[in-house]
């Protein structure tokens, strides 16, 4: 587990309310850098989220074999389950994006058993062409084209 997420998860640990958690999350997602317009597209939608989400791909410019990840949402609780996803595999090797185990990480910030079923198929639908994206690109498909249309 990264430092990152460690933190995140000692927050959870503090915070004894869901509804403060949840806050919590919110404020996550108001920290996100904000995906320009260009990036808001069909071919960058997560499809399976109820709310509208983007996710592009990009290529770290110091080390072209990690991935980097930007994503936006126009629902305030899902950019923040958007940070925790990007806290989980921003900036990673394809490797290490595939060796994740989510449903742990999930399982020790309890967050799996507070998202609505929604939330939840959403979250999930980000992971999937996150770990989609690492596939290809560990194949050695350009960083360009690992885009998943769906």
């Amino acid at each position: 587990m990264t430092a990152a997420l460690q933190e995140l998860a000692e927050t959870f640990e503090f915070l004894d309310d869901w509804e403060e958690r949840y806050r919590y999350i919110i404020d996550l997602g108001r920290k996100l850098e904000p995906l320009p317009d260009e990036y808001k597209i069909d071919d960058y939608r997560v499809q399976g989220c109820v709310s509208r989400v983007w996710l592009v791909p990009r290529a770290d410019p110091t080390d072209e074999s990690r991935i980097q990840f930007v994503a936006d949402s126009d629902a305030h609780i899902v950019k923040g389950l958007i940070a925790i996803a990007l806290l989980l595999f921003d900036d990673k090797t394809p490797e290490e994006i595939l060796e994740i185990d989510t449903r742990e990480v999930l399982r020790r910030l309890d967050l799996a058993e507070h998202l609505s079923p929604s939330r939840s198929n959403g979250f999930y639908a980000m992971i999937r062409r996150i770990r989609e994206t690492a596939e290809r690109r560990l194949h050695g498909t350009p960083i360009e084209a690992c885009v998943v249309i769906q």
